[in-house]
């Protein structure tokens, strides 16, 4: 049976597909334990934004073995997240950033739900509803801080805020590095495009860090 990993926040511009792209190929590369694993991306985002870059990834470099891509509705879903099962190791759902119906079906459908966010009061606070949606559809949620400035001053008190409120904080944390856009330009994860960079080590944690907490 397939790990369904359900990718959600309905802020926009939080990197919720930029998450989904890197993890995806930490995964299906050779990097975490040695062995790689067969994925399948369902893109429901409107945007088609994880889409456009498979869809790169696929010109410059030809068939993945290891990655697919799955597009599909909301309303279809389900249906194609449990066919995909049948042939993946790893399922990977970019959800709707606005849709309520689209966001719930891939909650419901997921082992876990990574909530990207970026370390600002307005990011926090916008994350409170998506985290009360996993809530109600007992559900497993980790947050995970994106785009991480180096030097942050109000950084410390958002995270100790985020501790008192139980929010389900990600010890991996991803910061505002050039390298995770320069990789997805050219259709590839950081931990291909560069994996010796701090940014692809932090992807490797995450990935690790995600499966531990499914295990």
């Amino acid at each position: 049976m397939a790990l369904v990993i359900t990718v959600a926040q309905q802020k926009g511009g939080s990197g919720k597909t930029s998450v989904a792209a890197h993890l995806a190929c930490a995964w299906a590369g050779r990097q975490l334990n040695g062995s790689a694993r067969k994925l399948v991306l369902i893109d429901l985002d409107p945007q088609e934004s994880l889409t456009t870059w498979f869809r790169l990834r696929e010109e410059k470099l030809g068939p993945d073995a290891n990655i697919a891509l799955k597009p599909a509705s909301g309303w279809r879903a389900t249906s194609e997240i449990q066919r995909a099962g049948r042939d993946a190791d790893i399922i990977i759902v970019d959800s709707p950033p606005q849709s309520e119906t689209s966001t719930r079906i891939a909650i419901r459908a997921a082992d876990i739900i990574i909530v990207p966010c970026q370390l600002s009061p307005l990011d926090v606070w916008a994350s409170r509803p998506i985290l009360e949606m996993i809530a109600r559809e007992n559900r497993s949620a980790l947050v995970v801080l994106n785009r991480v400035p180096a030097r942050a001053n109000h950084a410390e008190e958002l995270v100790s805020q985020l501790k008192r409120d139980r929010v389900p904080l990600a010890r991996a944390a991803l910061g505002n590095r050039v390298a995770f856009t320069a990789s997805l330009m050219e259709g590839l994860g950081v931990v291909e495009s560069d994996p010796h960079s701090v940014a692809a080590a932090e992807i490797r944690l995450l990935a690790s860090e995600v499966l531990r907490k499914v295990a």
